[in-house]
């Protein structure tokens, strides 16, 4: 099962896009209708809003007047945060009711519109953001749902701002101009990322891309890789110490592969491999036979040199994940190198050659053979990294 958060500013039209999905084959489950449903009539939670906000919210007929509640929590933080806690916390049960029935191999996408301002991102394999600019949004507030232009402008600046969104979204749509374009982005997404990404995850294998290509340092790598760490903090729970962004793609301005590399840390590879399930579960599998940094056996201490290795399941973004026990001298100098490939400008542009000239050599070297070919500059690189660390006082950061 793939399960894919959907939201979007009130106006952008992310109930078209969650249409389109469940035309194609989604699970869907509302987050506003269960919110409806939770304190409709008859309810323990219709029950609580008259106890907190008293029988002026009711229509004469003694539903929920929902315009009136609306309006007496919009602009009160207090008011806000009383109704939240009767609703959410059901709305959140129903919604795991209806996702627990979904059959084993579903896309199972839950459209949240408060996806962002509740931080509840990592809790999905994938987060689709669905956007329009402002004047598209008020627009559609105005003439759809009879607001004024005030009152629609007050409800866009009271939710998430873009960037907010754009640092929790995997998926981008743009809704502003016309409706078939986004409506054609939903059906790709659905066919060439959704479809593969719930099989690779049920099935517990990695996603195949072929061979990632240099390309030019992106300075969304930090959000994708905070997002993917968010997803493996959550699915490791207690048993992981921290989770930190390594390898190439953590240095501003490096052009490299596109691959976020991740290092999980454990206090034991008896911890790693009690949340390997979990891993897997938040769409990272874990990759058979990959278990030591070193390719001898010759140091007989498994907790030194041992490790496991998990990948990423979205077909659309290349992840490798280093499971490694805290303090062992891999996980250090996978922590230093590229504190000091930040910190030396020399060593960053040294780097950056050598994987150009690996790529001019055979873009369709593999990782193995590529990670291999990089092994004679890691040698040399090595004592030069472990000096600057003597000479810097560096320290892995707590």
């Amino acid at each position: 099962m793939l399960r894919v958060g959907l939201t979007g500013g009130i106006g952008a039209g992310k109930s078209t896009v969650a249409a389109k999905l469940a035309e194609l084959g989604a699970v869907v489950i509302d987050s506003d209708r269960l919110a409806r449903e939770v304190i409709g009539p008859g309810t323990d939670g219709l029950a609580e809003v008259v106890t907190a906000f008293g029988t002026r919210v009711l229509t004469p007929e003694g539903q929920v007047d929902r315009p009136a509640l609306a309006a007496m929590v919009f602009g009160d933080n207090e008011a806000r945060a009383r109704l939240n806690a009767i609703v959410h916390p059901r709305v959140r049960d129903r919604a795991a009711q209806l996702a627990e029935k979904a059959p084993d191999d579903a896309v199972v996408v839950q459209d949240i519109p408060l996806l962002v301002e509740n931080g509840m991102f990592p809790a999905f394999h994938i987060v689709i953001v669905v956007d329009a600019d402002v004047p598209s949004r008020v627009r559609r507030l105005v003439t759809d749902r009879g607001m004024t232009e005030r009152d629609a402008r007050a409800r866009i600046a009271a939710q998430a701002t873009t960037a907010e969104r754009k640092a929790a979204a995997d998926v981008w749509l743009d809704n502003s101009g016309d409706p078939g374009q986004v409506l054609a982005a939903a059906t790709e997404l659905w066919a060439c990322r959704l479809v593969p990404f719930e099989a690779n995850v049920r099935l517990g294998r990695c996603a195949s891309r072929g061979t990632p290509r240099i390309v030019a340092y992106d300075p969304t790598w930090p959000d994708q890789a905070e997002r993917i760490m968010s997803r493996i903090r959550l699915a490791a729970g207690d048993a992981g110490l921290r989770v930190d962004h390594i390898g190439p793609t953590s240095v501003p301005g490096l052009a490299t592969r596109d691959v976020i590399d991740v290092q999980l840390t454990v206090a034991s590879l008896a911890d790693a491999d009690a949340i390997a399930d979990r891993l897997g579960d938040a769409g990272f599998p874990v990759v058979p036979g990959l278990t030591r940094d070193t390719p001898s056996d010759d140091d007989a201490n498994p907790e030194q040199w041992g490790k496991r290795v998990h990948c990423g399941a979205d077909p659309r973004r290349w992840v490798n994940v280093q499971v490694r026990v805290v303090g062992t001298p891999a996980w250090r100098f996978a922590l230093l190198f590229p504190a000091w490939l930040r910190a030396t400008a020399s060593a960053a542009a040294e780097y950056a050659e050598v994987i150009r000239r690996l790529a001019e050599r055979d873009e369709d070297t593999s990782i193995a053979d590529y990670a291999g070919a990089k092994e004679p500059w890691f040698e040399r690189a090595r004592p030069r990294a472990l000096r600057w660390a003597r000479q810097e006082s560096w320290s892995p950061p707590s």
